[in-house]
């Protein structure tokens, strides 16, 4: 039988309101620091997305958005604000379900989403007009993240990039893995492992990077917890020495949609 993997979550209290610029890296290994502990090998960080956009400027005035014919369309469809529409049309590579609930979006990363990932919740600014867009490349700021952790620490360490999503057929969202760094993204069992009965699974491939952001993101919680890194500890069999394939290797190609 295969080991199972006891695998704790320690959300990380202590942590800066972050501005652009600031080392994500340094006040994660501060903020263990004061709490008596440090990074390990294999331990994997999850971050939330919006301190990753915060530290790459990825903040966005709707007053300054000038707004297309497209995007004024969008707005008149679905009732929202001409400027929100349109950065949502500038973050999207395509516009799959426009509706009054939320303008369900290809973001140009190939993620599924609502509005583009576009959000004003736990954002300085967010009643007056100011968004926060995804990072450009959130594989790329997993990688950075993890290299900056390498050089803080001393340790090889993963990282996932986590975003609340919502999900086809489903009500409420789950965290999400964006971006990650260091680990194992799909676990592909077909073929390779057994059931109870020694039937040879023929079917199972599991979402481990979207499984830790899940983990991890109920713990780290959706409000004023003000408690955006978690760090995950056991999970040492989907950690790896390189930067792995990235969160984008676990969309389904749009070929495959079999929603549409």
């Amino acid at each position: 039988m295969n080991a199972i993997p006891e695998l704790t979550v320690k959300p990380l209290a202590g942590l800066p309101m972050f501005a652009a610029g600031q080392s994500i890296a340094q006040a994660i290994c501060t903020a263990l620091a004061a709490t008596g502990d440090a990074l390990r090998d294999g331990d994997i960080c999850v971050v939330a997305q919006k301190i990753v956009s915060k530290v790459e400027g990825r903040m966005v005035d709707l007053a300054s958005v000038e707004v297309g014919e497209e995007a004024l369309a969008l707005a008149a469809r679905t009732g929202r604000d001409p400027a929100m529409a349109q950065a949502i049309l500038d973050e999207s590579a395509e516009i799959m379900r426009p509706h009054p609930a939320a303008i369900i979006a290809r973001h140009r990363t190939g993620h599924v989403l609502a509005n583009a990932g576009i959000d004003a919740s736990n954002v300085e600014g967010g009643d007056s007009g100011t968004v926060l867009l995804w990072p450009v490349d959130p594989d790329a700021s997993a990688r950075q993240l993890r290299a900056d952790l390498r050089e803080a620490s001393g340790v090889h360490v993963g990282v996932v990039i986590a975003d609340s999503m919502g999900r086809a057929w489903r009500i409420g969202t789950v965290g999400t893995a964006i971006g990650s760094a260091g680990i194992t993204v799909l676990e592909d069992r077909r073929g390779k492992a057994v059931d109870l009965y020694g039937r040879t699974l023929q079917a199972t491939v599991i979402a481990v990077a979207d499984s830790i952001a899940t983990m991890a993101a109920l713990a780290m919680g959706e409000g004023d917890e003000g408690t955006p890194v978690a760090i995950v500890r056991g999970a040492q069999r989907w950690t790896c020495e390189d930067d792995g394939p990235g969160a984008a290797s676990g969309l389904r190609p749009v070929e495959q949609d079999m929603f549409r």
